[in-house]
């Protein structure tokens, strides 16, 4: 028996974005769309339009038309949700700019996304995005026409000035979202995402949670991520579901306070977050009876957190979902009447419209079941290509369509899937994804640093960790503090790394390769996270 399988088959949507939430006002035009706690905000399906339209005819006032690309740089608030429906009524494609960008990586986006507008918040607790962006702009060549302040003049004189864009043309097929997923050329590459993708995907999560119009859904999870703008924005719209955003960025407690007050049935987070909900001192107190499902995503899910989330958070229908940028997100997931067994020791089986095989080296052929190898999927799901790049499209889809995730999986007889280890080098540290090369190649401009490997180390918490492995260059010295401090303000925070060693040398095979497993061996056991190594996920 080789390992294929092929999810339940159901109507394609042929629909986009704006005809989604058209649809859903039409039949729910009173039911809460947006939960904002933060900013005080509570919009109806039939006001979440209305102010989708607004915002569109202000980008069109601006001058943006179909093919443009516009990037949205904040945290979860409505006026994100905003322009995610309104760019893609116009046929503009929306980038999402992760907020954690500093100046080097914001730098990089702006060049290669050619964006003509930006949305961001001036600065917040944790950045100062308008120093950020000046900072990145220095000496940049790059087709950005207009920086729009999210809640200040700039962005209500935009809306004042809006013009009714023309009646337009758009397909389902036309790219609206681009996210950056980090290569193992050390360059991002730029997801090119189309309506079909994402409605289809959010229409998908929806069936294997049985979601109703009558469900509210805690997104604790970024909206800049497909876990949340998909997942959770999307989702919600096609079934009429509320959305509730406990807060800009993930705090546990606004998370709990949310499920509480806003009687929440669905939560999604990455495991870090779970973790975070309940060990917090004051999870006791918090009355989460409303909760029935969710989704456990973003990053290998310790079998024993969803054991504490299914019994202690009682959310007893709780869900694992599996997949990456370039699918949409999600390939396959568990069900919610799934036993326990299957939720905690599989990523579940091929969800509706959406093929899964696993294949072998080589030429890639399907194997026997039980047998590892990279997981691959076809259907609806897989992105329309990485942007500008179209070499490396065709490394990632094949001639037959298959997207090759660089998962190393197995299929189980029942259909189940199992990921077994990562082709690629990609850690995952709280959700997000990070390449080493990509931290590699930025280390290499550290004027004393002769050669660095970057490897992830087993971490109790984040799932995983980053270490350094540096080689100074002759008669230099450095410390981990300084090599940090170099980072700083540079890259993301989630990818300067935790940990740092010093070495002479590297391990090498007789040809002459680096060794990174026995690099991430040795530290293991110089640092005595063993343990933090042996705890089992899905």
């Amino acid at each position: 028996m080789e390992s294929y399988s092929c999810g339940p088959d159901y109507p394609i949507l042929e629909i986009t974005l704006g005809q989604a939430l058209d649809r859903t006002a039409e039949r729910f035009p009173h039911q809460d769309a947006v939960v904002a706690r933060r900013q005080g905000i509570r919009l109806t399906y039939s006001q979440l339009r209305e102010g989708a339209v607004k915002v569109a005819r202000g980008l069109w006032g601006l001058g943006l038309r179909p093919g443009d690309r516009i990037g949205a740089w904040a945290s979860n608030c409505v006026e994100w949700l905003l322009l995610q429906h309104a760019t893609a009524r116009i046929g503009t494609v929306l980038i999402n700019v992760n907020p954690a960008y500093r100046s080097h990586e914001l730098a990089f986006v702006l060049r290669k996304s050619h964006m003509k507008a930006l949305f961001l918040h001036e600065a917040d607790a944790r950045s100062n995005y308008l120093e950020i962006l000046n900072q990145a702009r220095a000496g940049l060549e790059c087709p950005l026409e207009h920086v729009v302040l999210l809640g200040t003049d700039s962005w209500h004189g935009m809306l004042e000035k809006g013009v009714d864009p023309p009646s337009l043309s758009l397909s389902a097929n036309d790219a609206v979202n681009i996210q950056y997923t980090s290569g193992t050329t050390g360059s991002p590459k730029g997801v090119l995402l189309t309506h079909r993708n994402l409605v289809n995907n959010g229409w998908v999560m929806g069936w294997t949670l049985k979601l109703g119009e009558r469900d509210r859904i805690c997104v604790p999870v970024p909206l800049y991520h497909c876990f949340g703008c998909v997942l959770g924005s999307i989702c919600a719209t096609v079934y009429g579901a509320a959305l509730v955003l406990p807060s800009p960025q993930f705090e546990p407690l606004a998370t709990l306070e949310a499920v509480e007050a806003e009687r929440c049935t669905v939560i999604y987070g990455v495991p870090t977050m779970f973790i975070a909900e309940l060990d917090h001192p004051e999870f006791r107190r918090f009355d989460l009876s409303s909760l029935r499902t969710g989704i456990m995503a973003g990053a290998p899910c310790p079998i024993e957190v969803m054991k504490r989330v299914v019994n202690v958070m009682g959310c007893r229908e709780m869900t694992i979902g599996y997949g990456q940028t370039e699918s949409s997100p999600v390939i396959t997931g568990s069900l919610t009447d799934d036993s326990l067994e299957l939720r905690v020791s599989t990523v579940g089986r091929a969800l509706p419209n959406t093929e899964v095989k696993i294949a072998g080296p080589g030429l890639g052929e399907t194997v026997e079941v039980g047998e590892q190898g990279e997981l691959c999927t076809r259907g609806y799901l897989v992105m329309k290509g990485y942007d500008e790049e179209p070499e490396a499209t065709a490394r990632a889809i094949d001639s037959e369509g298959w997207l090759h995730t660089g998962d190393l999986a197995t299929m189980r007889p029942d259909g189940y899937f199992r990921i077994t280890g990562r082709a690629k080098e990609m850690i995952i540290r709280g959700g997000e994804n990070i390449y080493p090369r990509e931290i590699e190649e930025f280390l290499y401009t550290h004027p004393k640093i002769a050669d660095v490997y970057v490897v992830g180390l087993p971490d109790a918490r984040l799932g995983e960790a980053v270490l350094a492995a540096v080689r100074l260059k002759a008669g230099e010295t450095a410390t981990e503090d300084s090599i940090r401090d170099f980072c700083k303000g540079r890259i993301a925070h989630f990818k300067i790394p935790q940990y740092i060693s010093f070495v002479d040398s590297f391990p090498m095979t007789v040809t002459g390769k680096i060794q990174k497993y026995r690099i991430r061996e040795r530290e293991i056991q110089a640092r005595g996270l063993e343990a933090a190594a042996a705890i089992k996920t899905a």
